[in-house]
């Protein structure tokens, strides 16, 4: 088995390689999806070297793990979570709806 995780978070990596690095360090994402984000926004940092871009290690490392939720020991408090959110949403568009009918 090939192992793609760098020594050194300054390692610089092409974006096949950066991908690979990431699914093996856990965080699944294909090059098309680091291709994307380098287009529209929100991936990790990069450099060019010519035409081919670079990520540095620590970057993309830093870029998946700002990705992750909190820590959940049950999935009944990832529903508590999502219904509070939405009774919160909710409730400010009814007070939203009420101000502006006043």
């Amino acid at each position: 088995m090939t192992n793609f995780i760098p020594d050194t978070p300054d390692s610089l990596l092409t974006r096949d390689r950066t991908a690979a690095a990431l699914t093996e360090a856990g965080f699944p994402v294909k090059t098309k999806t680091l291709a994307t984000k380098a287009t529209r926004g929100g991936g990790p940092p990069y450099r060019k070297f010519g035409l081919r871009v670079l990520y540095r290690w620590g970057d993309a490392l830093a870029w998946a793990e700002g990705r992750l939720t909190a820590a959940y020991c049950s999935t009944s408090e990832q529903d508590a979570a999502g219904k509070h959110l939405e009774t919160n949403t909710r409730g400010n568009e009814l007070n939203k709806q009420r101000g502006a009918a006043q």
